[in-house]
């Protein structure tokens, strides 16, 4: 099996997501992880609002999160995101968030040629991912290549499998 490419997209922690313990609050890497995943899709040439605009929705039908070590106040952190399994009707995102110091020079358009997750930059904090299904504005499952056969041909190609499930 072939390893996706991450694509890399850099936050700074905000006063606003941690809790009163001064760490990022568990809910705020979820969001993290659809920042992700939107700015991956967005390097591809099509922003989540243009999706939706052909009458694609993409739920998330399940999330996982390991916490390794605390993001903190102004932390510089790097939202890794790869697409993990792919097929026509479902998408699976394998993100992680890592602390970082110092500036990072990003890849142009975020995606890196790194393929292991031993070479991401920074230290670890999160690792998990999330699982969607394609759907149409009437909540009815769909198969992407037939809706937008352009978006299905540059996920396939992202992908670490040629077909999943």
């Amino acid at each position: 099996m072939k390893q996706a490419q991450w694509h890399l997209h850099p936050l700074r922690v905000r006063y606003e997501e941690t809790d009163r313990m001064g760490v990022v609050f568990h809910a705020n890497y979820a969001t993290w992880f659809e920042i992700g995943r939107t700015e991956l899709v967005r390097s591809c040439g099509f922003p989540y609002a243009d999706i939706e605009k052909n009458g694609l929705l993409l739920p998330v039908v399940e999330l996982n999160c390991r916490f390794a070590a605390p993001a903190r106040y102004d932390d510089e952190v790097i939202v890794c995101t790869r697409i993990a399994a792919f097929s026509p009707s479902q998408i699976q995102f394998q993100s992680q968030a890592r602390k970082i110091s110092g500036p990072l020079q990003l890849p142009e358009g975020g995606f890196t040629s790194v393929r292991s997750e031993d070479e991401l930059p920074g230290e670890l904090l999160v690792s998990g991912g999330t699982k969607h299904v394609w759907i149409n504005s009437d909540w009815k499952p769909v198969r992407l290549q037939r809706t937008i056969p352009e978006l299905y041909d540059v996920l396939k190609t992202l992908s670490s499998e040629e077909e999943a499930g």
